[in-house]
């Protein structure tokens, strides 16, 4: 007798076994169940026990009334498929532009603040401080940290599976529909705040003369006053952007 899980998906990926069965023991709750297996809690979309939907805190762990074994189907959430609302484990995001990112993920903020998502990063930020904005502020959590993903507290969060910037940029837009909230170059790479456009006459006695004469569109950050041009990352970025809105992570190089 024992418990079945069975993992869906990109699920397979964290659990790194499809289906593993589980002896009987203590009664405890299926998130404490999916946790143990290497899947945080806010990867999981939908838990059917033998069919039938249940939420993180149904408990587990002897066998079903008729003597057989349990069957626990695990699956990530879907943007596409609508669920009723019995199944649905956790409401989708307010709105998925708004993230908070581990100190580990520095590039990827970077990247996400230049498509124009609003991304709360810093250096020093320890863990309780970063499970804490993402529930104060309601920002989607973004860590390679299954511990801290695995607060319980935390609702919203995704863990990018790519070691690549770029490809895990694409992760984090094809999760959360990024492509339709796109505003590349609308927010600073550097502190998050929004951009203003500004006339080369206005930063003359910041920007170089050469870069004054090379290019007429520039911005200045409400925030920290930096400002800013086209540069030599500016194709990088235009083939990154290319990537997001075809919508899928096997486009391009």
């Amino acid at each position: 007798m024992g418990l079945t899980v069975r993992f869906y998906a990109e699920l397979v990926e964290l659990s790194r076994d499809r289906e593993l069965t589980l002896p009987d023991g203590p009664l405890r709750s299926v998130k404490d169940v999916v946790e143990s297996l290497g899947v945080p809690h806010p990867e999981v979309g939908l838990l059917l026990l033998d069919e039938v939907p249940v939420g993180f805190d149904h408990r587990v762990g002897g066998p079903a009334d008729d003597g057989r074994d349990r069957r626990l189907a695990v699956f990530p959430p879907w943007r596409t498929l609508p669920l009723p609302a019995a199944a649905t484990l956790v409401p989708a995001p307010n709105d998925p532009t708004r993230f908070v990112l581990d100190v580990h993920l520095g590039a990827l903020a970077r990247r996400l603040r230049w498509l124009g998502m609003d991304c709360w990063y810093a250096q020093n930020a320890d863990d309780a401080e970063l499970a804490a904005v993402a529930v104060d502020q309601a920002r989607i959590l973004l860590t390679r940290d299954r511990g801290l993903l695995r607060r319980r507290i935390v609702a919203h969060g995704y863990l990018p599976r790519a070691d690549d910037p770029d490809e895990q940029t694409l992760e984090v837009a094809d999760r959360y529909g990024l492509a339709r909230h796109l505003d590349p170059g609308s927010r600073c790479v550097p502190c998050n705040a929004r951009l203003e456009a500004v006339g080369p006459d206005e930063v003359a006695e910041v920007v170089p003369p050469r870069s004054l004469r090379a290019f007429d569109v520039f911005a200045r950050c409400r925030g920290c006053g930096q400002v800013f041009w086209p540069g030599s990352h500016h194709d990088a970025l235009q083939d990154l952007l290319t990537r997001v809105r075809a919508g899928g992570r096997d486009q391009g190089p």
